[in-house]
Parts: C-alpha cells; sequence; structure tokens
C-alpha cells in the first residue's frame, strides 16, 4: 500500500513524493454466529477464507473446540485466528493437568478476555464468539471486541456479514419487531434459523460462502453438522 503526499504544485507529476506502507493484518473475511438457549447453544462458522477478491480456500475451519463443553469461533485473519486457538487449547490443557478437570465456560469465557487484554498493543486480529453450557447446563454466548471487552449475550455474530444477520436475529431469536409473538425456542428452530441466516448472507456476501460449520452444544456432548452455502 501507498499514499500519495502533497507536492509543490510548480513540480511535475513525475516528481511525486510517495511513502510506503505496510500492515500486518489482513482481513480473510467470513462469518460465526451463537445463539444460546435455556439448555444449548448452536455455533455457526462458514469455511471461506478470502483474499481480497480471490477465494484462497473453501474448506478452512473458524472453529475450536476448546472442552466438550464450550467452543470458540472466529472471524477475521487466518494466521491470528489459529495462533489464538492454538493458544487457548494450550491454556485449557495446562488448566485440566494442574486442577484435574476441564475449565468451565465461564472460566473459558475470562481466560479468553485476558488473553486478548494481554494482547492489546498489538492485538489479535480476530473477531471471537464463545459458546458453552454453564455450570448449571444453561445455555451461555459470549461476544468480544478485540481487547477483550465481552459480555454474555442471548445472540451475537460477528464477521464480514454481520450486518446481514444481525436484524434477522433481533427478529427470529428476541422478537424486537414483533414482542406479541416472543416465545422460547427449540434446539431444533434454532439450528435452522442458524442454515436460513448464513443462506442469506452468502447471497449478499461475497466473504461467506462454500459451506456452514455447525456445532450443538447440550448435556449430552457436541453435535456437528455441515451445510452446503453457494461456491460463487
Amino acid at each position: 500500500m501507498s499514499v500519495l503526499l502533497k507536492a509543490n504544485p510548480n513540480v511535475s507529476k513525475d516528481s511525486v513524493l510517495e511513502r510506503r506502507q505496510w500492515s500486518p493484518y489482513l482481513d480473510n473475511g467470513g462469518t460465526v454466529l451463537g445463539v444460546a438457549g435455556s439448555d444449548f447453544v448452536v455455533l455457526g462458522g462458514d469455511t471461506r477464507m478470502s483474499y481480497g477478491y480471490s477465494i484462497a480456500s473453501r474448506n478452512v475451519t473458524k472453529i475450536a473446540e476448546l472442552t466438550d463443553k464450550c467452543i470458540l469461533a472466529s472471524a477475521g485473519m487466518q494466521a491470528e485466528r489459529h495462533t489464538l486457538h492454538k493458544v487457548l487449547k494450550a491454556k485449557a490443557t495446562m488448566f485440566e493437568n494442574t486442577h484435574r478437570k476441564k475449565m468451565s465456560a465461564p472460566s473459558m469465557a475470562q481466560c479468553l478476555s485476558n488473553t486478548l487484554y494481554y494482547k492489546r498493543f498489538f492485538p489479535y486480529y480476530t473477531f471471537n464468539v464463545l459458546a458453552g453450557l454453564d455450570e448449571k447446563g444453561a445455555g451461555k454466548v459470549w461476544g468480544y471486541d478485540a481487547i477483550g471487552s465481552f459480555e454474555s449475550v442471548p445472540y451475537v455474530v460477528t464477521g464480514s456479514g454481520s450486518a446481514l444477520a444481525t436484524s434477522i436475529l433481533d427478529n427470529q431469536v428476541m422478537f424486537k419487531t414483533q414482542p406479541q409473538n416472543k416465545r422460547e425456542l427449540k434446539c431444533s428452530e434454532v439450528v435452522e434459523l442458524v442454515k436460513d441466516v448464513f443462506t442469506c448472507i452468502s447471497e449478499r456476501d461475497i466473504y461467506t460462502g462454500d459451506s456452514a460449520e455447525i456445532y450443538i452444544i447440550t448435556k449430552d456432548g457436541i453435535k456437528k453438522e455441515v451445510f452446503p452455502l453457494k461456491k460463487d
């Protein structure tokens, strides 16, 4: 990348100064989202990895299983995502070896926040959604900013297609535009909703597509589905 600097108007165009710039960050696109239920969580992410207007790969996961009840999904830069997932898996293993038990989902949420804040002066270029079951078996979803601020929310979507999906989730999960019809969704209904959301995103967002990985977390464990999306 280069930026043209203001030059003397009396100097020819061939003499315009040019300053070279370089960025260590690259957005490889993609969308991830999570929806929490009373005793389940549904987490999804597409598998397309883009580079500008090119598709670098059609089969790159954005999701990592950290424990048997906690999953992390990250959009953004593939290299940063891979590093962050590796660091968190290592911390989860160290915790298990030290305390002889797996880290709970709320503890993992705080661990991710601390990890991101530690790198606040050169942040991980990732947009994260953490999902899992708490100690009481209730579904939880946490959304994060780049430097570790986080909150537990009923649903969250981030990545290149987030603007296209948020209004759908507002309407179909929280019923913000139809409060008279508000009800608690079943797990199967949320799964179908997530599939519909990714289908809508892939129709409008060129950085989201190919297929969607959908993870369902319940007291019985983690189940994974792969849902095809647009290839172009």
